[in-house]
């Protein structure tokens, strides 16, 4: 059952030309950021069904530095992280027909999400690459950037040595526990329970020292989520 809600605050947003939707689950309170969310069943679980909204930022395969790597999220409500962990497990599966052809299933965390979503860093996956036969794809199937300034593109140049993307064994339609730590200006990415980070990022690039989380997906992914766990 789709469970989402108006709150007081996207009520007064509406009256002023501006629709702020919010949806809860696992007892937490997300606000949409062009992004369809509902509350489904998936194998008889419930889980936190996520979509990219084409209406509310359009994508464009001709110009994907400006028209990926977004605010494309259900962002928690009432969270100012600055330091800790942010654990869920997450499973991507691509949307057919899909919107652009050449979609990994991306689908990841954001942190230090600003009030105003201007400003956010993120690691995601690309599940569809993970097992490839291609190394170089493989190589790409962790990536990290901070919005708006370091997308995937710019952090691909080689100025930066592949210092922000990596490999890791995941699979589409499979769940993946996904957990990342992050402390000042390090952040480290932990796949299924693995005691060893399967991802560093040793100079987060962003300008935003603390805020909200957010569960993030992007062009041509189903992503689907579930137990949630916030450590500060």
């Amino acid at each position: 059952m789709n469970k989402m809600k108006l709150t007081l605050l996207g009520l007064f947003s509406m009256i002023y030309g501006v629709q702020a939707q919010t949806i809860e689950f696992e007892g937490k309170e997300f606000e949409l950021s062009n992004v369809k969310a509902s509350v489904e069943k998936l194998n008889g679980e419930e889980v936190l069904k996520v979509e990219r909204d084409l209406e509310a930022l359009s994508f464009d395969e001709g110009q994907l530095e400006a028209t990926v790597d977004e605010p494309t999220y259900v962002k928690l409500i009432e969270l100012d992280m600055e330091n800790g962990s942010v654990e869920v497990k997450l499973l991507s599966k691509i949307q057919n027909p899909s919107p652009f052809q050449a979609a990994q299933g991306f689908i990841g965390l954001a942190f230090r999400i600003s009030e105003d979503n201007s400003r956010f860093e993120s690691i995601y996956l690309r599940p569809r690459v993970g097992r490839s036969e291609n190394q170089l794809a493989r190589n790409h199937t962790v990536q990290y950037f901070a919005y708006p300034d370091y997308k995937f593109q710019k952090l691909r140049s080689p100025a930066f040595q592949g210092r922000y993307e990596t490999y890791a064994d995941v699979g589409l339609e499979e769940w993946i526990t996904f957990r990342i730590e992050f402390r000042d200006q390090k952040a480290y990415l932990y796949l299924n329970d693995q005691e060893s980070a399967a991802f560093v990022v040793a100079d987060l690039l962003g300008d935003s020292t603390s805020g909200s989380i957010g569960l993030w997906v992007d062009i041509g992914t189903i992503g689907y989520f579930k137990d949630l766990i916030i450590n500060p």
